[in-house]
């Protein structure tokens, strides 16, 4: 091994070896005759003044105008500097400036820049990855990799080489001004295990790490940017704790190390010879005693902890006497290089030790791929650098590392909805983002406190929640300082104190985890670390269970929670949303369902829409279209309340014969006449369940029972009144209420209704779809129950979903521009029908009926379909026995597609309409006559909504079913299915 090591060194001129600890050279590329080719050749083409450039990176902008411009293009021909840090701007402004500066280096720049959390640390336009702190909760190492990984990429797309990261410091002062949240925490097998993952996963993939801030920042209460911190702690302390984490990285391949301004009496520094000064850390300890063998690179030379010592040039110098390889921002180059080349002749270093360095950065950028010419393509940059990919993996690593710090009595997931009065307080800022998401899992009040609010406002405010059983705080706005409490006002702590004594608080921290210490008595408390739209959306899915909890507290916080705190709670099987990456699909692919939707409304297929897409049980596609009108009163919005039409039978109807069946109250073969008694003696006593329920019972398709209360084209005496009473109790429209006993009429219409004449099989019939099946299941249904059956539901069903719009009448809940309107209805009601439900029937019937009535949101309808592809089970409870669901939603006829109930595809691909052609044989769902559609397929765990108003205004409109404009969309998803991303957090 030793006699390798020299052989080695003979051969490649930069590599050297140490009597001790004697780690691989990691700057050797696979292709080592090559390199050494490369580096010779280069090197060789340099006079020494030129070699002398390589040492120096300066630092460069994006955001900065033509002068800053020339005068890096100055250094960078004149003084044939060795590289560039980019520090503010934008992607594209950059890459233009890198062609430039790269066009005028005669020997290929490094470049670099200091970005912890990715390139958005820097640039605008740019996603931010999480912080490593945040990334020091997360439980799983392979996402942080994935981040090096991805960073990579982004460094390789804007031709850059180094990365200033990880911060490799073990944070073991609370109170530390300046590395703080940079760290990944307190431990230092911690520290070392993600710092590990985030080096590998750049190195792995051509980029340069850099451990930093040598030989440990964690450890000081003063901020290195303007002062130069003392650290008192011992050499065996250091050597155990701040040390571990390079020992592990240096062994295992790393390439840079960065040297910090700091004070450490133990180690051998002085006062006026900081750390990046001193031979004795860099030289004696990083080199000789660890056996670093890659590039050292200082810390920034204008920062005030060296250079409140000494001026420019003559810090250089002393950083490069003490061991370093490369001279970061610094600040004069020309003054340094002649202070360099005095210090050569005066024999105070040797030429011979600084073209080992120079050898060592070439070396280096061959590593890097620089002995390529290669030019940034700014053609779309902001879009390959921040990519859907990007964004599904900050997706990931945000969701791997919320924590559930405190849950008194397991209120975490927030269960039984139905019995909840809820509601939130955001302090600091609005927090939209957390509240919509809110909304998604129940009936939400919310409210917002702003900073320094008087005690007026807390005392009202306390008066707004008294009667609200369930509080969620979630305390936003807040800094990274410790000295100003995080930004946290004293006021806001005392009033959500007194909130915990009189309600079920649960209290969200979206900042510093050491900020958290400040609610660490509070029974409830979540930990976010970040205030962003990933945290404020993931949030509320962790409180309802719709994802897991899986993150720990990576640092003691206060004296009361303890590093590796946090519950691990597992999900309760709620709609979660996520991106379509992290589910195996395409956004690219999704985003034809935009030209889909625009192209419909641009027809007037349908003045509007909202289309969701579920996938493995988390919501990756929800969006709206258009306006509820032509008139472009109101946008359609996910919240936007559509008449669902049919899709009743299968929402409410469905159920309810599935909650029968499944306690064996019904059985599916035997004739409604057992259950409903007062069909004794008519057609229909003998119809057996079953066959109502796959439209094969010979009951007709539809009774046009308004037409019965009509002479002509007038309404007949005595069953309409334009103002409500009590003899006219039921709204059909804006202006008309139908007499009471127009319920009972239906009914009677509905029981001298002929069976068809036509269809017969034996004891049954062929298939005819029919409405008036549904009107005998929902006398049956109200008749067993004892409760109509619009209150059943929402008891048993929807509230308990957290469906809180989800309903029928919804103008007894909801102003009417939150209801998209259908048609006017030019024979019946002569009106606008608006917030009524659109059939006639069912208006008839008061608005509720078997049938038709039901409206909700697309969210609404995937919950249900959801928890019908979880065979009956959706947030912990299960509803539906699974055998039930399993029965109900396959094929039950021989002479359709239909189950019960539920309507299937069609088994020739040719004849599909509002279903994909490429939907699965075990898909399930149904369609409604206003423009909706609600599909299931367990093979993909799939769960399709389409809703419109396509009869608006006028139901003759039948284009979306000429475009087959539902079936068109659903065949998109289908087509989006690739692979997942990662399978990480499901």
């Amino acid at each position: 091994m030793v006699f390798l090591t020299l052989v080695s060194c003979l051969t490649i001129g930069w590599t050297v070896t140490v009597a001790g600890f004697n780690p691989p050279d990691p700057l050797l590329s696979l292709d080592q005759s090559a390199q050494q080719h490369w580096v010779d050749s280069v090197f060789n083409s340099m006079s020494f003044e030129e070699r002398l450039g390589q040492l120096f990176m300066v630092a460069a902008y994006s955001n900065r105008d033509h002068r800053h411009r020339e005068e890096i293009s100055r250094l960078v021909k004149e003084e044939k500097l060795g590289g560039l840090i980019f520090f503010q701007g934008g992607p594209v402004r950059q890459a233009h400036l890198v062609n430039h500066y790269q066009s005028l280096s005669q020997v290929p720049l490094f470049l670099a820049m200091d970005a912890e959390w990715g390139p958005g640390m820097r640039l605008d336009s740019v996603l931010q990855f999480p912080k490593q702190m945040t990334l020091g909760a997360g439980g799983n190492d392979r996402l942080v990799y994935e981040m090096g990984k991805e960073i990579a990429r982004q460094f390789k797309e804007m031709g850059m080489h180094i990365n200033f990261a990880p911060v490799v410091d073990v944070n073991s002062n609370p109170d530390n001004p300046v590395i703080g949240y940079r760290a990944f925490g307190e431990e230092k097998k911690l520290v070392s295990r993600k710092s590990m993952a985030y080096m590998r996963g750049m190195q792995d993939h051509g980029i340069m790490a850099n451990a930093k801030h040598f030989p440990g920042h964690g450890d000081t209460n003063l901020d290195s940017h303007y002062t130069t911190p003392v650290i008192h702690n011992s050499r065996e302390y250091i050597h155990d704790i701040d040390l571990y984490p390079y020992r592990e990285l240096i062994d295992n391949g790393l390439m840079s190390v960065m040297v910090a301004h700091l004070h450490v009496p133990s180690l051998g520094s002085e006062a006026r010879q900081p750390t990046t000064l001193s031979p004795k850390v860099v030289t004696e300890l990083l080199k000789d005693d660890l056996g670093f063998k890659g590039l050292i690179f200082t810390d920034a030379l204008n920062m005030k902890g060296v250079s409140n010592l000494y001026p420019p040039g003559e810090v250089d110098l002393m950083a490069l006497k003490a061991g370093n390889d490369v001279l970061l921002y610094a600040e004069d180059v020309p003054k340094s290089k002649a202070l360099i080349m005095k210090a050569v002749g005066s024999g105070e270093i040797s030429e011979d030790e600084i073209d080992l360095r120079v050898r060592k950065i070439l070396a280096a950028k061959y590593w890097a791929g620089l002995h390529r010419k290669t030019k940034v393509n700014p053609d779309k940059l902001v879009e390959r650098v921040s990519n859907f990919g990007t964004k599904a993996l900050i997706e990931q690593l945000y969701a791997n590392s919320i924590t559930v710090v405190k849950n008194a009595e397991s209120i975490v997931p927030i269960r039984n909805l139905d019995l909840r009065n809820m509601a939130s307080v955001s302090l600091g800022s609005r927090g939209e983002v957390f509240k919509e998401h809110l909304d998604k899992y129940g009936k939400f009040t919310h409210y917002t406190m702003r900073g320094a609010s008087g005690p007026a406002n807390y005392k009202a405010m306390e008066e707004n929640l008294k009667s609200y059983n369930t509080i969620v705080v979630g305390v936003m706005g807040m800094s990274n300082n410790p000295k100003r409490n995080f930004g946290v006002q004293a006021s806001d702590l005392e009033f959500i104190k007194r909130l915990n004594e009189k309600h079920n608080v649960i209290t969200v921290v979206f900042g510093n985890a050491y900020g958290a210490g400040l609610f660490q008595d509070l029974p409830n408390l979540v930990l976010a670390y970040e205030e962003n739209d990933f945290t404020e959306k993931l949030v509320p899915q962790v409180l309802f269970g719709a994802r897991p909890a899986t993150g720990t507290l990576p640092v003691t916080i206060g004296e009361k929670l303890l590093i590796g705190s946090g519950e691990q709670l597992s999900s309760v099987g709620r709609l979660a949303y996520s991106t379509p990456e992290n589910q195996g699909m395409d956004s690219r692919r999704l985003m034809e369902i935009d030209h889909l939707m625009e192209n419909a409304i641009r027809k007037k297929a349908t003045p509007g829409g909202t289309v969701l897409v579920a996938k493995n049980g988390h919501v990756v596609f929800e969006k709206s279209y258009g306006h509820v009108d032509y008139e472009k009163s109101n946008p359609v919005t996910p919240k936007t309340l559509f008449d669902l039409a049919s899709l009743t039978k299968v929402l409410s109807t469905t159920q309810m014969m599935m909650f029968l069946h499944g306690r064996g109250l019904i059985e599916m073969d035997r004739p409604i006449g057992d259950y409903l008694h007062e069909l004794q003696g008519t057609n229909k006593s003998h119809l057996k369940l079953g066959d109502i329920m796959t439209h094969e019972a010979g009951l007709v398709g539809w009774i046009p029972h308004y037409s019965l209360t009509m002479m002509g084209k007038e309404w007949k005496p005595g069953f309409y009144n334009t103002e409500k009473s009590e003899e006219f109790p039921y709204p059909i429209a804006d202006g008309i209420w139908g007499k009471r006993s127009l319920p009972d009429s239906v009914w009677h219409w509905t029981l001298q209704s002929d069976l068809r004449r036509t269809g017969k099989l034996g004891n049954s019939y062929t298939y005819l779809y029919s409405d008036v099946g549904m009107y005998l299941l929902h006398r049956m249904i109200e008749t067993m129950i004892g409760q109509p059956i619009n209150e059943f539901m929402r008891q048993n069903f929807y509230e308990p979903l957290g469906l809180n719009r989800m309903g029928y009448l919804p103008l007894e809940r909801f102003d009417k521009a939150q209801i998209a309107p259908t048609e006017v209805d030019r024979i019946f009601r002569r009106t606008l029908v608006h917030g009524h439900v659109h059939d006639p029937g069912a208006a008839l019937y008061g608005g509720v009926a078997g049938h038709a009535g039901l409206f909700g949101t697309a969210h609404d309808v995937a919950v249900i379909m959801q928890m019908m592809l979880q065979e009956g089970d959706y947030g912990g409870l299960q509803l539906l026995e699974e055998e039930t669901v399993s029965a109900f939603t396959e094929k039950k006829s021989l002479h359709s597609r239909r189950g019960w109930g539920w309507d299937k595809p069609e088994p020739d691909v040719e004849k599909r309409g509002a279903v994909g052609k490429l939907a699965s044989k075990n898909t399930f769902g149904h369609t409604g006559f206003t423009g909706t559609a609600a599909w299931a397929d367990p093979d993909q765990g799939l769960v399709y909504v389409f809703l419109s108003n396509r009869v608006y205004p006028d139901a003759s409109n039948n284009l979306i079913n000429k475009d087959k404009l539902r079936g068109a969309i659903h065949d998109v998803i289908y087509r989006s299915i690739s692979q997942p991303l990662l399978l990480a957090n499901k």
